[in-house]
């Protein structure tokens, strides 16, 4: 009798023996560190489970019997940790932290230095903080990031262009030139990571195929330190900047400033050819493009304070200032008759100036609600304000005609406000979690082209050929998405609704354009990791890219006589669908996607034969596809010797109705590479050596063809006086191959362009770091009354 009730309590004995035990795997700087694989053992060496840390590096030990276990953390950045714990025993939450691993082999002492790769369910987050590459600046690191190319300084990912960029998930109203000179001036060692997002989930604006978030360093040493700094770049022509970032840490308050001036001159070389089959004549023109830039103004500020220990708040602003940049092109063209023999010339003269101011101000407040759940509210404030003038001679020399002279000026205003305000709440557990919120933005964008010709010595307004353009965008947006993480298995699915209105008013001719829609974002996302760390992960989502506010503008901006580009008010937003298939297993990542885009617009070229004009616009064409393979993989050959792979694979297919009405297709394979090796030559002074080489193969974008290019370079960096001189040396585009050749080609249209934007070069960068530089121990500040009660 008593050995049936004994076996009818055995189970109720054993569950009562089981503990729930719950832990958060950080590093030494505090950070909680997710997808962290965690194995339990019984005292015995056998392995009982394998669990995985969820996205914020928390786990929980459930269902385990034995009294005793031991834990054994294993991750490719960190020393693996060992740890035994009596189950009956642990009452408190379980803080596990992991160090950097350290490997001597001897006389080179080596840390990890290649960025780290992650694969999280909705992102692939690549980590540069501590690397050999954060010795460069922004840019270029982003041009190393896995999935990222940028051809002729244009940033695609997956071959994509259609490209959401933000700093701390804040977006970015630059784009071009002035997104690249931003991020030239960001330095290197203030990133922390970038996070490459082709599915971006609900809590994300739906606009562009892709999000690049760049993720800044948080200041977490104690006191004051500064970094004084400077580079030298040596292309053609000279160019410089010098700075100092100055940050401040003590109890609540947490401070970072930083200013750089940069000047120099830009120089790019380009000729376009021009093929008229109507009359049997080419138009060839050499255009060297040499600007001076003296005055490059980047300033940045970021104070943060913790309220209480519920409440953080936080104030950035973001400034770039160039006041003047000018210059003087001398473009000869030649016209070739049907002989192959010149027959007609001119030369156009192009003196212009021009001038940016951009500013952005954030204000963030997070609140804590509970153990569980926390609210944001942020709200953003951004302007752009740019001035362009130009004065175009053109002195005609056409057979059987006299020589004459035409000479028009043209003045460009532009000025964009954007602001916005957002609310976002969070509620999570050991398996769940839920994000909601709303986001509200408006657009006021005001432009204006004065176009003056020169008539017997005056110059004169032409109405005519001036343009007013005005327009407004309001954008409302509601989300929600739900993750469900129960083990090997995570899954998150969303939904992103956007209400937009908008409105375009044109002066020359009047018109005014109005639309007002409803579009809804849905994302999926399921992955799975194996109890061999074979992880797969399949996520699709819709996209929206809406046309740049300049892309609207319908003025045409003359370059020459002959030669100008315009804008359309009736630009249409391109619909995007993605699909992903990854997979990740011992540094090997590989995903195969599929993009379906729906009207796309891009810049495209046509001429005009009557009129012997080559334009440049902004249009729609009927649709896009491009499906590829992408694959990224570190090997540590030797502790101080490693090799990293990036390559892509894509088959594009571009669809366009051209002059002539018929819809025409323009397809290629298209491989891009990037291949570096990299060596820690001395641990005690940080000397690091690179060479790396990327390759593009040739790619189309919608009429145009573009052929392949590839670059090599080289970067070093050693450090001096105990670590607070950082120098180091960077040769990029050593043989001179980054030039391409851009081209179209179907029924009466022939004409392409040769384009190089002056990449081979040499620069020398230094740092110097004063003030406190050490990690202090961080002082526990006393939980107050509020965090007591959640």
């Amino acid at each position: 009798m008593y050995k049936f009730l004994f076996f009818l309590c055995l189970p109720v004995l054993m569950f009562s023996q089981q503990r729930k035990i719950e832990g958060t795997v950080v590093n030494t700087q505090n950070e909680k560190l997710p997808l962290v694989s965690i194995e339990v053992y019984n005292l015995q060496n056998a392995l009982i489970k394998k669990i995985t840390t969820n996205e914020s590096g928390d786990f929980t030990l459930e269902g385990i019997s034995e009294k005793s276990v031991k834990l054994v953390i294993k991750d490719l950045e960190y020393m693996q940790f060992e740890k035994e714990l009596e189950l009956d025993k642990q009452e408190n939450l379980l803080q596990i932290v992991l160090k950097k691993e350290v490997q001597e082999i001897q006389e080179v002492i080596m840390t990890k230095q290649k960025p780290l790769v992650k694969r999280k369910i909705d992102r692939l987050e690549f980590n540069v903080e501590n690397s050999n590459i954060s010795s460069l600046n922004a840019w270029e690191i982003l041009k190393k990031t896995p999935g990222i190319t940028a051809s002729n300084d244009v940033l695609a990912i997956k071959g994509s262009q259609s490209i959401l960029v933000t700093i701390n998930d804040k977006k970015v109203m630059l784009t071009g030139d002035e997104l690249k000179n931003l991020l030239e001036n960001t330095q290197g060692d203030e990133v922390k990571s970038v996070e490459v997002i082709t599915n971006p989930p609900a809590k994300y604006e739906a606009s562009g195929s892709a999000v690049l978030n760049i993720v800044m360093k948080k200041n977490k040493i104690e006191g004051y330190r500064g970094i004084l700094s400077s580079k030298y770049v040596q292309t053609q022509y000279a160019k410089g900047v010098a700075g100092i970032s100055q940050y401040y840490k003590k109890d609540k308050l947490s401070l970072m400033a930083s200013y750089y001036l940069g000047s120099g001159t830009y120089y790019r070389e380009g000729t376009d050819y021009v093929n008229y089959v109507e009359d049997k004549t080419r138009w060839v023109s050499t255009m060297n493009r040499k600007d001076r830039n003296k005055s490059q103004n980047t300033l940045n500020f970021n104070v943060e304070y913790e309220i209480d220990s519920l409440t953080n708040a936080s104030l950035n602003y973001s400034g770039s200032f160039s006041p003047k940049s000018f210059g003087t092109y001398h473009v000869p063209t030649l016209i070739y008759n049907s002989q192959n023999m010149v027959e007609s010339d001119y030369i156009t003269i192009n003196d212009h100036q021009s001038r940016s101011i951009n500013n952005s101000l954030s204000f963030q407040v997070e609140r804590k609600l509970s153990k569980k759940s926390k609210l944001t509210w942020t709200n953003y404030f951004a302007g752009n304000n740019a001035r362009k003038y130009q004065n175009v001679i053109t002195a005609l020399n056409f057979a059987n005609q006299a020589p004459n002279e035409n000479n028009f000026v043209t003045n460009n205003k532009s000025n964009v406000q954007l602001y916005s305000t957002q609310a976002d709440y969070q509620w999570k557990n050991d398996q769940w979690e839920l994000e909601s919120g709303a986001k509200y933005s408006f657009v006021k964008t005001d432009s204006q082209l004065e176009f003056s010709d020169n008539e017997n010595g005056v110059l004169q307004y032409r109405g005519d050929k001036s343009n007013a353009f005005d327009y407004k965008e309001h954008n409302f947006g509601l989300y929600s998405s739900l993750a469900y993480n129960p083990g090997k298995w995570n899954f998150k699915a969303g939904l992103r609704a956007e209400k937009t209105d908008l409105e375009g008013v044109v002066s020359e001719p009047y018109e005014i354009n109005k639309n007002s829609y409803w579009k809804f974002f849905p994302t999926l996302y399921a992955q799975y990791t194996t109890g061999s760390n074979h992880q797969f992960g399949l996520s699709y989502g819709k996209r929206i890219s809406r046309p740049s506010y300049s892309w609207l503008n319908p003025a045409k901006s003359y370059y020459n006589l002959f030669s100008y580009f315009q804008g359309d008010p009736k630009l249409k937003s391109t619909i995007i669908h993605n699909l992903n298939l990854t997979y990740t297993w011992k540094e090997w990542n590989l995903d195969f996607y599929y993009r379906k885009e729906i009207y796309p617009s891009m810049e495209i070229s046509y001429q005009e034969p009557s009129t012997n004009s080559l334009i440049y616009h902004y249009t729609n064409i009927e649709k896009g596809q491009a499906y590829g393979l992408s694959v990224y993989k570190n090997f540590q050959i030797k502790p101080w010797w490693s090799l990293s792979v990036s390559e892509n694979l894509e088959h594009n297919e571009n669809y366009f109705v051209g002059v002539d009405d018929i819809l025409y297709k323009n397809n290629v394979w298209n491989l891009s590479s990037d291949i570096s090796t990299s060596f820690t030559l001395d641990k005690s002074t940080d000397w690091k050596l690179e060479i790396g080489h990327r390759y593009n193969s040739p790619s189309i974008q919608g009429t145009f063809r573009i052929s392949g290019s590839s670059t090599a370079y080289l970067v070093m960096n050693k450090k001096f006086f105990n670590k607070k001189l950082d120098a180091s040396l960077f040769f990029n585009d050593i043989f001179k191959t980054s030039g391409e050749k851009i081209s179209t080609k179907y029924a009466n249209q022939d004409n392409y362009f040769l384009d190089y934007r002056d990449t081979q070069s040499v620069s020398v960068s230094l740092k110097f770091n004063f003030g406190n530089q050490a990690v202090k121990n961080a002082k526990t500040i006393k939980k107050t009354e509020e965090l007591n009660r959640l």
